[in-house]
């Protein structure tokens, strides 16, 4: 199904200069700069989140995991949804629910409404994700795209060192606290809207198509049955047990279920016969792959910075910055080497190499660790992971029809959520596990450590004696080590994939210029 495209559109939308480019991405930029900093500034926070919410380990994790398992689940839809309406007006759609989850988040009173207010975030997060990288496909070459994705990474790693910055702030200020963490983001949104109301300037593609919502609720029921089998089991029920069996059949079947029925649809929300195309297939892999590892290791960082070595919220974030400038430079330095000598595989091998170096580094770490050494590491795990991130887009994006780019953006984007909720849920489960086995063993036995080893509640360190803050720190040194050590081998499986893929010359036209190659007809006038 092809889209119309008349030539005067054509023409305005594929030769746009420098100047009008970075005009349109002002938007995009601002919209992803909330969505970063909405989750990057809840991060220092959550352990303050929990406690004062009396929320569990299993609740600190699905916090994180709701927003991630529905912008997972969502990215899909919202990349049908652009083949049907105004991809601006979906933006700023997207930015409007972030917005409401946001204010419900920032007036929460119990840790129920606050995952609820993190799925309505994560719809909204799953429109900017789903949404920012097709339209900057659509008016970039893939050649160029290197020179703009640096401007990217700078605005990721902004946001991801002020958010925890900002948090950890907030936190510690007592006219403030924790709910301004949800409540700053909002202003950032709001002008996020305008500006692109007032900068993207795009064609209107509309397509005679049927959005695939059975396939959809099948896909999230699906991966939501598994991810609550890999939260919960080891703590509410064993690992082999009734429940198990249930959980993991009713997600393998409903799993398969929607394969069928993404196979038979003549729409489907991820289709199939897309990874007949081998670039795309071992992008995915590797992104689904980089997801576990990065978001299933670094989520639990901030929690060992405060419990396991006792800093504040605000040192906390301070002691993310190696990590981040480690990823800014990475991702900066590689997209400029790129567009100017036109190579990249040799970026995704080092990256993975590196990410895999990284995640080994910080399994190592424990209670004693000294900040110089969690510097490096830290260091290696960021530098390696902006190698792979945007490359492995432009990797995909590169290798298809311009009829297909969005559909390409949007399975990598699903898969890298899918397996970030899927490394949040298995590594804090890994972690959670392992918090109340050091626990138990310290205090010898459950009953002897009360609270802080019998109900897997998050420990306020204020609150402990001396001999129990010790174990407690010592049981997070060792349960955070574990889990950077069980991604490891997720981070060498990535570095497998990138290693098949072939590299091919990036191309030098913009999505909307081979589009009108490919098609050779009319698009609907510019909005």
């Amino acid at each position: 199904m092809t889209a119309a495209v008349t030539p005067e559109t054509q023409a305005s939308a594929s030769s746009m200069t420098q100047r009008q480019i970075l005009q349109a991405m002002s938007g995009l930029m601002a919209g992803m700069f909330v969505a970063i900093l909405a989750s990057t500034v809840v991060a220092n926070a959550l352990p303050r989140i929990i406690s004062d919410l009396h929320g569990t380990q299993s609740s600190y994790t699905w916090v994180v995991t709701a927003e991630l398992l529905a912008m997972t689940a969502t990215v899909p839809i919202w990349g049908k949804l652009s083949d049907l309406y105004d991809q601006k007006l979906l933006i700023q759609l997207s930015l409007s629910m972030f917005v409401v989850g946001s204010l419900v988040a920032g007036f929460s009173n119990s840790v129920g409404i606050l995952i609820v207010s993190r799925v309505v975030q994560g719809i909204g997060a799953g429109g900017l994700t789903a949404l920012a990288q097709v339209v900057m496909a659509a008016i970039i070459p893939p050649r160029e795209l290197g020179r703009y994705s640096g401007i990217f990474g700078a605005v990721f790693a902004v946001g991801t060192v002020a958010g925890p910055l900002i948090g950890g702030v907030l936190v510690d200020t007592s006219w403030l606290g924790w709910r301004w963490c949800f409540f700053i983001g909002v202003p950032f949104a709001l002008l996020a809207i305008v500006l692109l109301q007032l900068t993207l300037k795009l064609p209107v593609v509309r397509r005679d198509v049927k959005i695939d919502y059975v396939g959809a609720v099948l896909i999230m029921a699906g991966v939501s049955a598994l991810l609550l089998w890999i939260t919960l089991a080891g703590t509410e029920f064993d690992w082999a047990s009734w429940q198990t069996a249930a959980l993991v059949s009713a997600g393998v079947v409903l799993l398969a279920l929607a394969v069928l029925v993404e196979s038979k649809v003549q729409e489907p929300m991820i289709p199939l016969d897309i990874f007949r195309n081998r670039t795309v297939t071992l992008t995915t892999v590797a992104s689904m792959l980089v997801g576990v590892a990065m978001f299933g290791g670094t989520v639990f960082l901030s929690q060992y910075f405060q419990i396991s070595l006792g800093k504040s919220p605000t040192v906390a974030g301070l002691m993310s910055l190696p990590m981040i400038f480690g990823l800014m430079l990475s991702t900066t330095i590689a997209g400029q080497i790129i567009t100017a000598k036109g190579k990249w595989k040799a970026f995704l091998i080092a990256g993975g190499i590196v990410m895999t170096a990284g995640m080994g580094l910080l399994s190592t770490i424990s209670a004693d660790s000294s900040f110089l050494l969690l510097s490096i590491y830290m260091a290696v795990l960021g530098i390696g992971v902006g190698m792979l991130m945007q490359n492995l887009v432009l990797a995909a994006q590169n290798d298809v029809p311009a009829s297909e780019l969005g559909a390409a953006t949007s399975v990598l984007s699903f898969f890298r959520s899918l397996g970030g909720a899927i490394g949040t849920s298995a590594l804090g489960a890994v972690l959670s596990h392992r918090v109340t086995s050091e626990m138990e063993k310290g205090f010898g036995g459950a009953a002897g450590g009360g609270a802080a080893a019998g109900d897997g509640e998050v420990p306020d360190l204020a609150t402990l004696p001396e001999p129990a803050r010790q174990v407690v720190e010592n049981a997070y040194g060792v349960a955070t080590a574990d889990v950077f050590l069980v991604g490891v081998p997720f981070a060498f499986l990535a570095l497998i994939a990138v290693l098949f893929i072939k590299e091919k010359p990036l191309k030098t036209q913009s999505g909307l210029e081979r589009l009108a190659e490919e098609n050779k007809s009319p698009t609907a006038p510019v909005h």
